[in-house]
């Protein structure tokens, strides 16, 4: 592979990657908190159908605006949503696994539904105001990092990038992060210095919801012109596997989701790659998945997460 062609694999990669960051961020504030959250893949497929929504909405009176009013409908409407299995999980005591897949099978019935009332067919209405890709001044100058970071680089991924250092100041460095990381290793002892774990572990999952419908908004924004009920395909998923090799560390979730990117770039490139040239497109379709299920073979039992994740509190316990 030329150095060239991998010049102009990055940009794509870090579009595919964008999402993925975002809502394994999304992940490690639930499960911080003690509530595995494998609703991310429904609470994007809620968070992509609103964004899509409002942005062909408001294209013709707010062009420029549209994506971005897209996008905040698209964090509210995942944070309602979320709301769901925070109940369902916190207050219900119910399995979180289990809860968590009947969102994500909800999602694809709901968006399908509210799709066939207000566009009278499966799917959103196409935009054409969807984000584009700009070039920052004065950076794209740099060598190599410039043509890597700052060239035809949507602006959603410098969004992530704020994301992750900002994830990582607020679970690490300050009070809030360490009340939220106590909920999730200890619930019981986090109880008897006064933290209460039922709010805490809501604003875990709900910070959880708002930032999976962000990445589902950002995604369909950035990769597609409507929604479907196809066009998240497994990637809340994949930004699971994200979170769990990245440790649950906001720059290893970083790190990781830049690596799966990847993956999904290769199809787009396999042609001018001479040793996979020869391989069915199909293949490199399946390579994400497949990685992923390598990525959390080889990190089985290797990576320890939050002790009390998926555990159900209970405040007599001891």
């Amino acid at each position: 592979m030329s150095f060239t062609i991998l010049l102009e694999m990055f940009p794509i990669a870090l579009m595919f990657a964008v999402p993925l960051v975002i809502a394994a961020l999304g992940g490690l504030f639930s499960e911080r908190s003690g509530v595995v959250n494998i609703a991310l893949e429904g609470i994007m497929m809620v968070g992509g159908f609103a964004a899509a929504a409002i942005t062909w909405l408001l294209e013709p009176s707010m062009r420029g605006w549209a994506p971005w009013i897209g996008l905040v409908v698209g964090i509210a409407s995942g944070m309602v949503f979320s709301l769901i299995h925070a109940f369902a999980s916190i207050n219900l005591k119910a399995d979180q696994v289990i809860s968590g897949t009947a969102l994500n099978i909800l999602a694809g019935g709901l968006t399908v539904y509210l799709a066939q009332i207000f566009f009278h067919q499966q799917r959103t209405k196409a935009f054409t105001s969807g984000f584009t890709k700009i070039s920052v001044p004065v950076l794209e100058d740099i060598p190599v990092l410039g043509r890597l970071f700052f060239v035809q680089a949507y602006p959603t991924f410098y969004v992530a990038i704020a994301l992750v250092a900002l994830t990582w100041f607020v679970v690490y460095k300050t009070p809030f992060g360490l009340r939220l990381r106590s909920c999730g290793e200890h619930p019981q002892a986090a109880a008897s210095m006064g933290i209460n774990v039922y709010r805490m572990r809501y604003i875990g999952v709900v910070i959880s919801g708002a930032l999976a419908g962000l990445a589902g908004g950002v995604m369909i924004l950035t990769q597609d012109i409507q929604y479907t009920v196809a066009s998240i395909h497994g990637y809340g998923f994949i930004a699971l596997a994200s979170l769990i090799f990245g440790k649950w560390n906001p720059w290893g979730v970083l790190g990781t989701a830049i690596f799966f990117g990847f993956s999904e770039t290769l199809a787009l490139y396999a042609k001018d790659i001479s040793f996979l040239r020869g391989l069915p497109t199909e293949v490199f379709s399946m390579v994400p998945y497949i990685l992923t299920i390598i990525v959390l073979v080889l990190s089985a039992g290797k990576t320890v997460g939050p002790k009390a994740a998926g555990e159900i509190y209970d405040q007599g316990k001891r």
